[in-house]
């Protein structure tokens, strides 16, 4: 799995898709690395609510996933 960078602006951060989530498939989360968090968000709302994890339970929770998927911490 390769991880897909989408522009962060002046005001938000870079959100990473998987690459296993076509450019037209909506039903993905996104992650975006913040100072001392992990945002996460659904990529059809990219506008609405977000998750915030601080960064050391982010690390765990990805690290405890099997294969390549602890490659979601940005």
């Amino acid at each position: 799995m390769m991880l897909k960078p989408s522009p962060g602006t002046a005001s938000g951060p870079e959100w990473i898709k998987s690459s296993y989530s076509a450019a037209d498939d909506p039903a993905c989360v996104e992650v975006a690395a913040a100072p001392s968090t992990i945002r996460v968000r659904d990529s059809k709302n990219p506008q609405g609510p977000q998750l915030t994890f601080p960064t050391a339970p982010w690390a765990t929770f990805t690290q405890a996933l099997p294969g390549a998927a602890h490659r979601l911490c940005p």
